[in-house]
């Protein structure tokens, strides 16, 4: 049975979550709208066929197998072919296609004949995941064109078919990566990025159902209900929110290794682990920027501004070792830092768990850090001032 003096705010903390739909909306409703967002965008991996166009300045046999070789790739899709350079251009420019491959006039006659023909090639990098696609579609086709060109230049003048070709490629790559064989998009960018809007979501919902009290001037009451005490008070605002953001959380993660069955060589358990701590450690993180600026605009901003950092600076797509010194400390004050690194041993290389334990011990230090600030926090309950 729960104690007359939890039993007050925990009743009140219930309430105050079932009497706005908004709770639902940012607790619910954007975590798991956004990851199945996520996951049919990215069903494929990455986004493919990108739209782009063809102008054939030359309609030779040789230029309709490149064309044909554009085509043929899984990024690229020629939706229109163009007459002119402008033409192109200008379709890029309303948005019907994302880049336009030119082949120049006498392109066969020049490459047969030993000169050095130009393929050239426009992309739309205002679009930076289409743009990055077609740049490389376009680049793989030139640079193949070009070693058959000087394939087709080699065995024409007696050289052996091996000899040329050991001549164009001396040494055959072989490329493993590893946690993700696939270079899946998906299972990178997803499991990055639903943490760290997690991450968001409840640091916002935190500070906005704390500072609404101190707003509202009803932190006194709340204060009362749980005796004068703040740690009550905070038990009773905070459970329920930690009840359904672990249940969203859990969810996420059922949709990430169940439903899109991304790879999961660790414990299962340890993800579910750190997802519960990422919850703790984000609402303490909140709690955190509400004591230091109990004032609902002043903490809702700082913590936006931190959130959205996070998705530059918790080294998702840089490493820290590499930022620069005053930039790369910022990455060790976010709870979604140490999840991701849990995430990368546990799910996609399935090393010990042994070897994540400074990373569960880092998500155990935000609560602590956090109730060294609840002196203040209190003080601002018990004499609430509002500043619009």
């Amino acid at each position: 049975m729960l104690s007359p003096a939890l039993k007050g705010p925990l009743l009140r903390g219930i309430r105050s979550l079932a009497s706005r739909k908004m709770y639902i909306f940012a607790m619910v409703a954007v975590p798991l709208g956004v990851t199945l967002f996520f996951l049919t965008l990215m069903g494929e991996g990455l986004p493919l066929r990108t739209p782009v166009g063809i102008v054939d300045l030359d309609h030779s046999q040789m230029s309709r197998q490149v064309t044909r070789a554009l085509n043929a790739g899984e990024l690229l899709e020629i939706r229109h072919d163009y007459e002119s350079y402008g033409d192109a251009m200008e379709a890029v420019r309303r948005g019907d296609i994302f880049g336009f491959f030119v082949i120049p006039h006498d392109f066969q006659r020049d490459a047969i004949g030993g000169d050095t023909p130009t393929l050239s090639f426009c992309t739309n990098m205002t679009y930076f995941v289409p743009g990055t696609l077609s740049f490389k579609g376009f680049k793989t086709v030139a640079v193949t064109t070009a070693g058959s060109v000087v394939k087709t230049t080699l065995v024409g003048t007696g050289m052996a078919d091996d000899t040329a070709q050991s001549l164009l490629q001396p040494v055959v790559p072989q490329v493993n990566p590893i946690g993700n064989p696939w270079t899946n998009y998906n299972i990178y960018l997803t499991n990055s990025f639903m943490p760290a809007l997690l991450q968001l979501m409840i640091m916002l919902v935190t500070i906005y159902s704390i500072s609404f009290e101190i707003k509202e001037g009803t932190s006194v009451e709340w204060l009362a209900d749980a005796r004068g005490s703040i740690i009550r008070a905070l038990l009773g605002k905070l459970l329920p929110q930690t009840a359904v953001f672990l249940a969203v959380g859990m969810c996420i993660l059922g949709m990430l290794f169940g439903f899109a069955h991304f790879p999961l060589h660790g414990s299962v358990w340890a993800m579910a682990l750190a997802m519960a701590l990422l919850v703790v450690a984000s609402q303490a993180m909140g709690l955190f920027f509400v004591s230091i600026l109990p004032n609902p605009r002043l903490a809702l901003s700082v913590a936006s501004l931190t959130g959205i950092l996070t998705f530059s600076i918790a080294a998702f797509s840089f490493p820290v070792e590499s930022m620069y010194g005053p930039v790369a400390i910022f990455s060790y004050i976010l709870p979604v830092r140490y999840y991701f690194l849990i995430y990368v041993n546990e799910a996609l290389n399935g090393v010990a768990l042994y070897y994540s334990r400074y990373y569960f011990a880092a998500l155990l230090v935000f609560p602590l850090v956090a109730s060294t600030m609840l002196w203040r926090l209190k003080r601002a309950c018990m004499k609430p001032v509002y500043v619009p």
